[in-house]
């Protein structure tokens, strides 16, 4: 397989071609990149769960009830969050002296995977404990975020959880003599979904994920005029060969600090997001964004912030792509967040006044004079236009 020009990644020849409609400008040029490492370590075959820490354990429980969370473990210092689904947590809170994020975990394909990723990373397989069960391989992305590989974890079992919704469209009468009505109730979670990172260095960040998990790029996005220098944003998806997988279960963005952005779950349809949303509402909490449907992906969307100031997801009806489906490409702009639904707000593209901008205005200033790094004046004149467009 030919390389691409300074890539340093192969092409793909063979796929069928990029999604050329709503989700996708156009193609890769000659020279771009091409989305996929050639010869990966392993291919991961999902994310697993999230790692925070929180300082007050019963608050963070009290949201994620809210949110639409099942507790599987708790105690003193730790709280497993889940969804209806079986398999293993999908966020797992430890207490801590202040909030943070501390990393995400994948399940690998199979155990197996786990000594030749170790041996690539020069480190060594090792036991979880035995609340989580398995083993696991801990390594750091190039932003220094820990990435746990694992396998053979305990499964939990499968829960009862909400049902979608039989819906009458038009002529087409899938429900007579019966009413709709849909309880204004925590949306049941079922999975964990994806995780949105943001990372100074971009593009070795993407490359270090293609390359150990064999991670493929289902949509790039690039600044408005800047194509040439290359994406700066990429939905990133598992890759099972002919079976479908999640349009994206890591999204990676550029900016000027690296950090946690968002992660998403997926509930039962339309009605469990929106009554969920009336639920979190009634109970006090802040929108950040939604209701709408995203582009990229096509999820039904509705975003939140829970008390700790963490951006999280409800989201249905995903895209799902096999391996077959090359990347498309598209400029990144506020507008082309979604089809349909209310303007992105200033919480969900991080530029509402208050703390957290100034941290903002802090973080660039430090990127700006720092070299090793992927953001300079240039990308911070397209970061500013997408605010804007």
């Amino acid at each position: 397989m030919a390389a691409h020009p300074g890539t340093g990644l192969a092409s793909h020849a063979g796929h069928q071609g990029t999604h050329n409609d709503l989700h996708s400008g156009q193609g890769a040029l000659p020279g771009e990149h091409p989305g996929r490492a050639a010869n990966p370590v392993i291919k991961a075959h999902d994310i697993a769960w999230l790692e925070f820490s929180k300082p007050d354990l019963p608050r963070a429980e009290a949201f994620a009830a809210a949110f639409g969370f099942l507790t599987s473990y708790r105690d003193d210092h730790e709280l497993h969050l889940r969804g209806s689904r079986a398999g293993a947590p999908c966020v797992i809170v430890h207490k801590g002296p202040r909030s943070r994020f501390h990393g995400l975990a994948f399940h690998a394909a199979g155990a197996g995977d786990l000594p030749r990723l170790a041996d690539a990373n020069g480190t060594q397989v090792r036991r979880l404990p035995e609340r989580l069960g398995g083993s696991t391989v801990d390594l750091a992305d190039p932003g220094g975020l820990r990435v746990r590989v694992v396998a053979d974890t305990h499964e939990l079992p499968a829960l009862p959880g909400q049902h979608p919704h039989t819906f009458n469209f038009g002529d087409d009468l899938k429900r007579s003599n019966q009413t709709q009505r849909p309880l204004r109730e925590a949306a049941g979670i079922r999975r964990l979904g994806h995780v949105v990172l943001r990372t100074t260095a971009y593009r070795r960040t993407l490359d270090w994920y293609l390359e150990n998990l064999g991670l493929i790029v289902s949509d790039f996005l690039y600044y408005a005029g800047q194509r040439d220098r290359g994406p700066t944003m990429s939905f990133v998806r598992c890759d099972r060969g002919s079976t479908p997988a999640d349009h994206h279960t890591l999204a990676l963005a550029l900016g000027p600090s690296n950090r946690y952005m968002h992660s998403a779950y997926e509930v039962a349809d339309l009605d469990a997001l929106a009554a969920g949303g009336q639920h979190l509402m009634d109970k006090g909490y802040f929108r950040s964004w939604g209701i709408g449907r995203h582009i990229q992906g096509s999820q039904l969307f509705d975003y939140w912030r829970d008390p700790d100031g963490f951006m999280v997801e409800h989201y249905a009806d995903g895209d799902m792509f096999d391996s077959t489906l090359e990347p498309g490409w598209a400029p990144l702009t506020a507008s082309g967040l979604a089809q349909w639904g209310p303007p992105a707000t200033k919480d969900f593209l991080g530029i509402a006044p208050g703390r957290d901008l100034l941290a903002e205005l802090r973080s660039i200033v430090t990127a700006l004079r720092t070299d090793d790094n992927e953001f300079d004046r240039e990308r911070l004149r397209g970061l500013l236009k997408v605010a804007s467009s």
